[in-house]
C-alpha cells in the first residue's frame, strides 16, 4: 500500500485509472472481485467520504461467495515486527496456536481491524479478539468477520485515497 499523502492525490489517481488499474488497486483493499468491480464502476469520487460510502454499499450487498473470496485473500494479522514487552515470545507462541485453532474451527483466516490500535497493544488485541471470537457460533462469527473485513477495507481505502 502506498504511503498516505494528505493532499488527496491518491483519490485523484484512483479516479483517473482505467478500470483494470482501478480493480488492481481496489483488490489490494478487499480481495473480492465483485466488491472491487462495484467500487471501480462508481468512479469518479468527489471525496474520500463518497468512496467509503460506495465501498460500504458494495460490501453490504456482497454475496457469500464474494465474502469467501475476500477472506481467501486475507492473511492473519501480524503484530508489528518490533513489538516488544514482557512475555512477547510466549505471546507469539500463543498467537500461533490461537490462529491454528481459529482456522481449524472456522476454515478461514482470522480478520481483525487494528486501525487506531497502538503498536504496543496489537499483539494483545489480536489474542483477545481470537479468544472471544472462538466462542462464537458459525453464523455469529461470519457476521463478526464480515464487519472486521469491512473495517479493514475502509482503512486500506483511506490510505489509498490519501
Amino acid at each position: 500500500m502506498p504511503r498516505p499523502r494528505p493532499d488527496g492525490t491518491g483519490l485523484r489517481r484512483l479516479n483517473a485509472l482505467d478500470r483494470d488499474g482501478a480493480l488492481a488497486a481496489l483488490l489490494r483493499c478487499c480481495g473480492s472481485r465483485e466488491w472491487a468491480g462495484q467500487v471501480a464502476d462508481r468512479r469518479p469520487y468527489r471525496d474520500p467520504e463518497a468512496l467509503l460510502a460506495a465501498a460500504d454499499r458494495a460490501f453490504a450487498g456482497l454475496p457469500a461467495a464474494g465474502l469467501d473470496e475476500a477472506l481467501a485473500a486475507e492473511s492473519p494479522p501480524r503484530p508489528p515486527a518490533g513489538a516488544h514487552g514482557a512475555g512477547t515470545p510466549t505471546a507469539r507462541t500463543a498467537l500461533n496456536a490461537a490462529y491454528a485453532a481459529y482456522e481449524q474451527r472456522f476454515r478461514h483466516a482470522f480478520v481483525i481491524c487494528l486501525d487506531g490500535c497502538r503498536e504496543e497493544e496489537a499483539l494483545d488485541q489480536i489474542l483477545f479478539g481470537i479468544r472471544i471470537r472462538l466462542g462464537n457460533g458459525p453464523d455469529e462469527e461470519r457476521a463478526a468477520t464480515a464487519e472486521q473485513l469491512r473495517r479493514v477495507a475502509r482503512g486500506r481505502l483511506r490510505r489509498l485515497a490519501a
